[in-house]
């Protein structure tokens, strides 16, 4: 159970209600935003004494029945609702450690796919395998040292080029975020792994627009769609963005594709001729 975060993240859901998104009468003007304490207190079932211990981390462990309740009471989503319980310490809990390697399977997969840029990410986003048009489209990661394979890394911390910064993607702004929300969920599965605490930390400290969005406390982020590469050797590619998760490793299959017979779906076919040497690579140190 982690007390002080678990503390954290109701108070910032509730700061974040009003009172008539949850049925109760706006009343006098607030001096703080969100719902008071007793509020969520009362619609929860539980005594106000015990709901402001939580808040301040002073309290044990509470029981399912009582998080579903502060779950209602604060109108949190499933994503939210499961973070909560990992957070109290009453979700099945993984191995200390994320898991780095890939299935052999995907390993196969990822070639077998055609024109489709597909690459595996670990669940703090390093990229551990990928495909040839993966390297074409983004960067061929067989260059890169192991620590510079991390898309959170390089998206808070990486070489920015003027022109094309994180690969001349459309979304980087919602990319960012997505990172964030995606780095708090895996600490709070993996609070003892050196790799994602040290991750967040270095980003926390290197980052001030990391630490802006770290402190939002978000956990859900929308799905992604589709995403545009403006890329240097080929103009701009729209493209379809799939996410598959192997939940057995904590993984992510990331397929970007384009519609058959589209000018996306040509200028993906061209790439996967030219390959990573069009140009499509920021150069490491730009």
């Amino acid at each position: 159970m982690d007390k002080q975060e678990l503390g954290s993240f109701l108070r910032s859901r509730r700061e974040r209600l009003r009172p008539q998104d949850v049925g109760l009468p706006p009343g006098a003007r607030r001096r703080t935003p969100g719902l008071r304490r007793e509020e969520v207190a009362v619609l929860a079932h539980i005594s106000t004494e015990y709901y402001v211990r939580l808040e301040q981390g002073r309290a044990p462990r509470p029981s399912g029945e009582v998080l579903a309740g502060i779950a209602g009471a604060l109108r949190l989503t499933d994503a939210e609702s499961d973070h909560l319980h990992v957070l109290a310490g009453t979700a099945p809990s993984r191995s200390g450690l994320h898991r780095r390697d890939v299935r052999p399977s995907i390993l196969a997969l990822l070639e077998r796919l055609p024109q489709t840029a597909a690459f595996v990410t670990s669940a703090v986003f390093e990229v551990l395998a990928w495909n040839d048009l993966t390297a074409a489209l983004m960067e061929d990661y067989g260059e890169l040292a192991p620590e510079d394979r991390n898309l959170a890394r390089r998206a808070f911390l990486g070489p920015q080029h003027p022109e094309a910064p994180l690969y001349g993607i459309s979304d980087a702004a919602e990319f960012r975020h997505h990172v964030v929300m995606e780095l708090r969920a895996a600490l709070a599965r993996y609070p003892e792994d050196p790799a994602v605490t040290g991750l967040v930390a270095e980003l926390r400290d290197g980052s001030s627009e990391f630490a802006r969005l770290w402190e939002l406390r978000d956990v859900q982020a929308a799905p992604t769609l589709t995403k545009t590469f403006r890329h240097p050797a080929v103009g701009q590619v729209t493209v379809d963005c799939d996410a598959l998760a192997l939940t057995d490793r904590d993984q992510r299959l990331v397929l970007y594709s384009a519609p058959a017979g589209s000018r996306d779906a040509e200028t993906l076919a061209l790439l996967g001729v030219v390959g990573a040497d069009a140009g499509g690579v920021l150069p490491r140190n730009a």
